[in-house]
């Protein structure tokens, strides 16, 4: 049996292991503007239960928590001009590879929209990702981080027969200026995925009338009792 049987291994050049920040559980990235959140708004709902924020909405608490963050290597400066195109990047001379580099704009069909005035990038990636057999990762941009002024392309790959590094497309989503992405921000999420579980049927249908009534109790409960999701749904991840 294979030593990663059971385990995500994440594997980068010797030289590099402790020099770049590694990657983590996806919790660890938990971004302020959610962890700076109160619980509740002060303020009770129209049924007469506390308002709650999205600090106490556990799916959300749950989809920061999914996977694995990939962090920024290093410290990178993008100047970003009103045109959105022309767009400059730095970084340390002693940077150990070139963390950013740019798509040709045709990949993703810019000019034409969705992509008008779209210079493609991506983060170059130095972490192999080595998954048990059977398994694809989903790379994604870190859930619900409303923070950060870019946006990743998500990508499905077959990670098991892929053995090498996956790079990040994304495009810029702030504003202009000049901005600096300090080394250990997380850049992309990824979910480690059975390939074997994907549900591949469907159906869509009217409800019956047992399931109408078991939607409209939970309705109910939502809505009329606390900490009705944790106590009644909720599994811990």
């Amino acid at each position: 049996m294979d030593d990663s049987d059971g385990k995500i291994e994440f594997l980068c050049q010797p030289g590099l292991a402790d020099a770049i920040p590694a990657p983590a559980r996806a919790g660890k990235f938990i971004p302020d503007w959610y962890r700076s959140l109160e619980r509740e708004m002060g303020m009770p709902t129209k049924e007469g239960l506390p308002g709650l924020t999205a600090k106490a909405c556990l799916p959300m608490a749950d989809a920061f928590g999914l996977g694995f963050v990939i962090p920024l290597p290093v410290t990178v400066r993008l100047l970003i001009p009103e045109d959105r195109v022309n767009i400059r990047m730095g970084w340390a001379a002693d940077a150990p590879f070139q963390p950013v580099e740019t798509h040709h704009p045709g990949q993703i069909g810019a000019p034409e929209p969705p992509f008008q005035q779209v210079m493609p990038l991506k983060f170059i990636n130095p972490w192999r990702i080595k998954v048990p057999e059977g398994y694809s990762v989903l790379f994604t941009q870190p859930f619900n981080h409303a923070e950060l002024p870019f946006s990743c392309f998500t990508g499905l790959v077959d990670c098991d027969r892929f053995h090498t590094t996956v790079n990040f497309p994304f495009q810029w989503t702030g504003p202009a200026g000049d901005f600096t992405l300090p080394a250990g921000m997380p850049i992309a999420q990824l979910v480690p995925i059975r390939r074997d579980t994907l549900l591949r049927d469907h159906e869509a249908r009217g409800a019956s009338e047992s399931e109408l009534a078991e939607q409209n109790e939970a309705n109910r409960m939502k809505y009329t009792e606390i900490s009705s999701y944790a106590r009644e749904w909720r599994t811990r991840k």
